[in-house]
């Protein structure tokens, strides 16, 4: 998992995947979209290879590269174990919606309870 976190910690192999994400694509296409030199989208693309995230398959005299997923299921298992603050903080707030309506609820009922025996 480490080498995988290492990996996705560089902002252009994120975006590599990213792209890769839609459909393979061919070495030279990925270097089209970065300001950067072929060489370096090239190490980037080994590290991706090197821990699993990508495969590349020759085509002519081009290398075809595909997304692999499954390396990032460690990961996704490990963050799921620290609580999503947007859905910790929608649960307090439902809670709170559920209290108030109580509340409300309970105030009225004395008032149509001192109506009924009028």
């Amino acid at each position: 998992m480490d080498d995988v976190a290492a990996a996705i910690a560089d902002p252009v192999r994120r975006e590599i995947l990213e792209m890769l994400r839609d459909r393979p694509l061919p070495a030279r296409r990925i270097a089209e979209r970065f300001p950067i030199s072929r060489p370096a989208v090239s190490r980037h693309l080994r590290v991706l290879r090197e821990c699993g995230l990508v495969h590349d398959t020759p085509d002519g005299r081009e290398r075809v590269y595909r997304l692999d997923p499954s390396p990032l299921t460690g990961i996704k298992h490990w963050l799921a174990g620290f609580p999503d603050t947007a859905e910790a903080w929608n649960r307090r707030l439902d809670a709170l919606e559920t209290e108030v309506y109580r509340t409300r609820r309970d105030r009225r009922a004395p008032a149509t309870d001192r109506q009924e025996t009028a």
